[in-house]
């Protein structure tokens, strides 16, 4: 029985979000949804569903460059919160410098949905929060996506690829902005997320075994580049959204050796997000 087997110790969500209250934190005009009201004590409880004990927030495309709710989020939360920030890299440092004070530790080019910060800013933008140590996270197709491996190899800071870079399904892992993503990863050049399978997969319900040999490609480039994220609360979708049983039975089962579990879920992620535990 997977309930009967222990997340370790610090396990972390590396890709969750919080919304609402909607009218005291309004959603941008420019959206690909409307989000549902999420807020912190929701996500706590799927915490103690899955039995994880970090969360790492990441700013939603319809807060554009409004942090405030994930910020409120992170202080009420405290240190078991990290967060990921969407800026346009025209915000003083004081600003920069608060965030980093209040447990940023990276940014968002959202390449997907309405509402996030275009690609050719990316640049601009690294070179703002570079001397903070701050990472960059690109939800981005990299099947669909020209030039991104160069861009990341340009860049003065660490990348991060949510979603397992977001490739549909019926490409294949030999596709060829995959491949150069594990290429990124195996030579240490970038971390990626093994999370959103639901957003790759043909199929509308769990579990979502097409995305296995994605998963299996990933771990054989270089598991000390991967962290897990839910991505609750699973926005955007036009079928139901996994339970929190399932998504927990589908990393028990991409993810059965403790050792494994163990660097993915608290080692990676604790040096990634800087907590002061990482080994």
């Amino acid at each position: 029985m997977t309930d009967a087997i222990p997340l370790p110790a610090g396990a972390v969500d590396a890709h969750a979000h919080v919304f609402g209250p909607m009218d005291r934190y309004p959603a941008v005009s420019e959206r690909n949804y409307d989000p549902p009201p999420m807020p912190l004590e929701r996500h706590l409880r799927l915490r103690a569903s899955l039995g994880t004990a970090r969360t790492v927030l990441v700013q939603p495309s319809v807060y554009g460059t409004d942090n405030r709710a994930m910020l409120d989020a992170m202080a009420e939360g405290g240190g078991s919160f990290r967060g990921v920030a969407v800026i346009d890299g025209s915000e003083p440092d004081a600003d920069l410098a608060a965030m980093h004070a209040a447990g940023v530790r990276g940014v968002r080019i959202n390449l997907l949905f309405r509402g996030g910060v275009p690609l050719d800013a990316a640049e601009r933008i690294a070179a703002r929060v570079a001397p903070l140590g701050w990472h960059m996270q690109f939800l981005v197709d990299v099947s669909a996506t020209e030039g991104f491996a160069a861009l990341v190899e340009r860049l003065p800071v660490v990348c991060v690829v949510d979603h397992m870079g977001h490739v549909p399904i019926a490409r294949g892992p030999d596709d060829a902005g995959f491949r150069a993503l594990a290429g990124l990863l195996r030579e240490g050049r970038c971390w990626v997320k093994l999370s959103g399978s639901y957003r790759m997969s043909r199929r509308t319900a769990a579990p979502y075994g097409d995305v296995r040999p994605y998963v299996d490609a990933l771990l054989d480039a270089n598991p000390d580049r991967l962290v897990w994220g839910s991505d609750w609360p699973h926005v955007g979708l036009a079928f139901p959204a996994p339970a929190p049983e399932q998504l927990r039975a589908e990393l028990l089962d991409w993810l059965p050796d403790a050792g494994l579990r163990q660097r993915i879920l608290a080692d990676n992620p604790a040096r990634l997000y800087d907590w002061s535990d990482a080994p």
